[in-house]
């Protein structure tokens, strides 16, 4: 296992298959509360619009309805920022790499105080997802 850190998300390299990954990365996201409300191709949209081909990617938007509801209350415009992006793409190796939005980078651009001890909450859940994997 590799970990993986950026400004803006954090993740680390799985051995298991594409397909085996994604149900893997669904259930951990599921036991923190998290559902998946989209699901996002990218190589096959780039296939389909631009007859490119590239190895797996999917970006799955993951919510947990608990924390968007009192983000939301806080800031109505917080939608803007929602919802968790998560990576998961085959790198040159056939390993999965897992990549997970940081909320703590993406939530402090709202500047309340609430907003950052609730992304605080949401990445410690993720955390515990990337961890489980």
């Amino acid at each position: 296992m590799s970990n993986m850190k950026s400004k803006y998300g954090f993740g680390k390299t799985v051995f298991y298959s594409f397909d085996v990954a994604i149900e893997k990365v669904k259930k951990e996201l599921e036991k923190e509360g998290f559902g998946t409300i989209t699901e996002i191709d990218v190589a096959a949209i780039l296939k389909k619009k631009l007859n490119h081909e590239m190895p797996p990617y999917l970006i799955l938007g993951a919510c947990n309805p608990q924390f968007a509801h009192r983000a939301l209350e806080i800031d109505s415009s917080i939608g803007l920022l929602l919802p968790c992006n998560v990576v998961l793409r085959v790198d040159g190796n056939n390993k999965v790499d897992v990549e997970i939005m940081d909320p703590n980078a993406v939530l402090n651009l709202v500047g309340q105080l609430e907003i950052d001890i609730l992304a605080r909450e949401v990445r410690k859940r993720l955390e515990r997802v990337l961890k489980a994997l």
